[in-house]
């Protein structure tokens, strides 16, 4: 079983960055920014090691380790801490901590506490969890695919999929393009009881209307002009399976008709066939139109709304889920680098602030081909807004010498804390922690001097 870890750490970046290496050193990693966040977790799935920080917004990590044992949760448990105090490794170790360790933190070090920790509790651990989350591993494996994301709108649109996916339910999916429409409808899928049976995705938008009904029932040999060969349509592809119809509303209205009665009989049959066919299909239909509004136009059936939406799922834009960005980001990072053989660890301070402050009109769609080009720009360890492109880098006050920190850039206390940040995760280093932050050393310094952060 794939070791899983929880990082308990509120430093987004870091977070993100710890999280994506040690994924490609075969680790399942999870991450909460609270306390709040990580008890939610660490009651509802089993870890076999928690690596948190000291320093968080509501709580710190001797009361969450503190509140883990006192559950006789024994997982083992690693700190974090910026300071370096000996009194808070030795409180730490009484209170049950495996092993602690300094910010910076130094991946070989990291890795090398880790494993050691995982091998100490290999007994302990390993015999519970033979059979303790084995139905959970084909859910786990489908989302290798495709990263759900873990802000409060993704929360909601995977607990509504959840509930519907059990059911013989018919979805209609509303989002704008690049949303990742079809994915959710394939998680329903997979989550159904017809998982074993096919999937069948049909692109609505791209069949000439001509061929629609032979893209859908199929037809025989010489049926029309053209008709060489016998085609199996997907009504009879997906048969016990599911069929899932993107861009529904692009349909013309003659073949919303023979849709619509194909549904209602549950039989289709083939073009220049005389032989119906019974099938039994879940349908999924994803759209980026509003549908009510073409029925009051007249050129969507109302009828036909009525059958394929027993069950609405809206795909929240990806400006309503920031918390998701970077995470998405770092994601689409991992498949730049396999697909193009590259090695990049991910985003520097600079490029995640831009990444995060964009709205984003392509969505998803449009973040993966972003973080592909950047990917294959890239000289460096990190991409840097250079790699971004004029496409997504927004205009910066030619006349101010702000620094590009965060999406709170007006607020003193967010660009002092993640100048902090910078320092630590470079080892006090002036001139690391400036290009981390994208500014020069000259502006690095003033802000020091504004915010008496020691030199």
């Amino acid at each position: 079983m794939i070791p899983s870890i929880l990082i308990v750490e509120d430093d987004l970046t870091f977070s993100t960055m710890l999280k994506t290496w040690l994924g490609k050193k075969g680790f399942d990693v999870e991450t909460a920014g609270t306390c709040t966040k990580a008890r939610k977790l660490i009651t509802s799935k089993e870890f076999s090691l928690l690596l948190s920080d000291l320093r968080l917004p509501d709580q710190d990590g001797m009361q969450l380790l503190t509140w883990m044992r006192e559950l006789d949760i024994n997982t083992p448990f690693i700190m974090m801490t910026s300071y370096g105090e000996i009194q808070n490794a030795v409180t730490a170790m009484k209170l049950g901590a495996t092993d602690y360790i300094k910010k910076p933190v130094q991946p070989d070090e990291l890795l090398k506490k880790i494993n050691e920790a995982l091998e100490s509790s290999s007994t302990e651990k390993n015999s519970p969890q033979k059979g303790g989350r084995k139905t959970n591993v084909t859910s786990d494996t489908s989302k290798n695919n495709f990263l759900e994301g873990e802000s409060e709108a993704a929360r909601q649109l995977y607990s509504y999929v959840n509930l519907v996916a059990p059911t013989q339910m018919s979805v209609l999916i509303n989002g704008a393009s690049g949303t990742g429409k079809e994915y959710v409808a394939h998680r329903i899928h997979q989550l159904s009881k017809r998982c074993e049976k096919p999937f069948i995705a049909i692109d609505c938008g791209s069949i000439p209307k001509d061929l629609a009904a032979s893209e859908f029932f199929g037809h025989v040999k010489g049926s029309f002009t053209g008709a060489l060969t016998d085609k199996t349509g997907a009504f009879e592809e997906a048969n016990g399976g599911t069929l899932f119809l993107d861009e529904i509303g692009n349909l013309s209205y003659e073949v919303q008709v023979q849709l619509l009665r194909a549904l209602q009989e549950r039989r289709v049959r083939k073009i220049g066939s005389t032989k119906e066919i019974q099938v039994d299909v879940r349908l999924i239909c994803a759209t980026n139109e509003n549908l009510k509004e073409a029925i009051s136009k007249g050129t969507f059936r109302e009828d036909l709304y009525h059958r394929i939406n027993e069950f609405t799922l809206r795909m929240p834009s990806l400006k309503e889920r920031q918390e998701d960005i970077l995470l998405f980001a770092n994601f689409f990072l991992d498949q730049a680098n396999r697909e193009l053989d590259k090695n990049l660890i991910g985003f520097d301070n600079a490029a995640s602030t831009i990444l995060q402050k964009y709205n984003w009109p392509g969505n998803l769609r449009q973040l993966k081909n972003i973080v592909k080009r950047a990917t294959l720009l890239a000289n460096g360890d990190f991409i840097t807004p250079k790699e971004l492109g004029d496409e997504i880098i927004e205009r910066q006050d030619t006349n101010s010498n702000q620094i590009i920190l965060g999406s709170s850039l007006n607020k003193e206390e967010t660009e002092k804390q993640l100048i902090i940040n910078a320092l630590r995760q470079t080892g006090n280093n002036k001139s690391k922690a400036a290009t981390l932050l994208g500014i020069d050393r000259k502006t690095l310094y003033n802000k020091l001097k504004h915010y008496n952060i020691p030199q």
